[in-house]
């Protein structure tokens, strides 16, 4: 993981995020508990669904926040600093399209 001394992108909305991050801790928590109690799969399966959108979701705001803060101060900038948040923003799309 790569640390800057700036603040990152979601500064701003980080209690947003935090309480965003605790709904699907409380999705993740009602799964385990739904297997425990052997619930109809299908039924975990569509709980799984909604948890992986959420988190989904989560990453995708996450990533708007990067690009229009991390990546448009760096490309203002300009430099090699600008090609490297270009390059990391690249990769962390590609991560998130193949999972």
């Amino acid at each position: 993981m790569k640390t800057t001394s700036a603040l990152p992108g979601y500064h701003d909305t980080k209690a947003e995020h935090l309480k965003r991050l605790r709904r699907i801790e409380g999705q993740l928590r009602g799964l385990q508990r739904m297997v425990e109690s052997d619930t109809y799969c299908i039924d975990v399966l569509t709980q799984v669904s909604a948890a992986t959108r959420a988190l989904e979701s989560f990453a995708l705001g996450l990533l708007d926040e990067h690009l229009s803060h991390c990546v448009a101060d760096a490309v203002a900038s300009g430099g090699r600093e600008a090609e490297e948040k270009v390059r990391e923003a690249s990769a962390a799309i590609a991560r998130l399209v193949r999972s």
